[in-house]
């Protein structure tokens, strides 16, 4: 579910290089314009919608899934306390993500957006410990959630630099948190267990699912944080920031170019 934060905020930090990237963006935004916000929104889901199907000269392959190692929750405590881990997480949806808000202070290179998917699935290997409904929970299986309406935010502020007479952004600080509606989730094949305990977990799971979330987002936040942090600082090295951000407004630009 946070690929989709992933990709959205991938796509709001790439920036066109008039030859090379242009395309990409669509258009070039000046700090000038009283509307910029509504010009990187456009761009961004420029930006977004080519990402959909890769971007190799980007170093980028065509993907609708995100992989995250392992998650893990705790619900209460004691030896008997109930633990579980999420490993190989995929989850898959992301390309019916898109930017519904960009706010951005240029002056401090600040940028926010708002990102929304109507649908994220997962799928995981599950495992457990503990009790639970106070019947014995250990074992392991296939862990499955339906995310629906899945809202996004992800903060980023950038330092600029200069190389080669161009101007870069570098990464400084990111933050994410995100949202969803309605969920659905449950386990399946589990090992050693009989039909009645999956039944009775996939009850609890279901009736529990926010609070489960907000168990699991900690862990989220972070490592997507870092996937994120990690490839925005590549994008932003390759990109010059002076690509997608004009000091000038349209108008002059244009003038000049006569």
């Amino acid at each position: 579910m946070k690929y989709c934060i992933f990709i959205l905020f991938v796509a709001a930090v790439i920036t066109p290089s008039a030859s090379d990237y242009s395309h990409i963006f669509g258009e070039r935004c000046s700090k000038q314009d009283p509307n910029v916000d509504a010009c990187l929104l456009r761009s961004f889901n420029n930006v977004l919608n080519y990402l959909k199907s890769g971007a190799p000269e980007l170093g980028l392959d065509e993907s609708d899934e995100i992989v995250i190692d392992e998650l893990s929750i705790a619900l209460g405590g004691g030896p008997d306390g109930y633990r579980a881990s999420f490993k190989d997480i995929h989850a898959t949806g992301v390309n019916n993500m898109s930017i519904t808000n960009v706010r951005s202070d240029l002056e401090t290179h600040q940028f926010q957006l708002t990102l929304f998917g109507p649908h994220i699935s997962a799928k995981a290997r599950y495992r457990s410990s503990g009790v639970l409904l106070l019947v014995r929970a250990s074992g392991g299986g296939d862990y499955w959630g339906e995310y629906d309406g899945v809202k996004a935010k992800v903060y980023f502020r950038g330092v600029p630099y200069t190389r080669k007479g161009r101007t870069y952004l570098k990464l400084q600080q990111l933050k994410l948190d995100f949202s969803v509606k309605d969920i659905q989730m449950g386990v399946e094949n589990l090992d050693h267990s009989s039909t009645v305990l999956q039944a009775a977990l996939n009850l609890f799971i279901n009736t529990n699912a926010q609070e489960l979330l907000k168990e699991m987002k900690p862990e989220l936040k972070r490592d997507l944080a870092e996937k994120m942090s990690r490839f925005l600082d590549r994008i932003l090295a390759k990109i010059p920031y002076d690509e997608w951000i004009s000091d000038e407004d349209e108008e002059e630009e244009e003038e000049e170019e006569e």
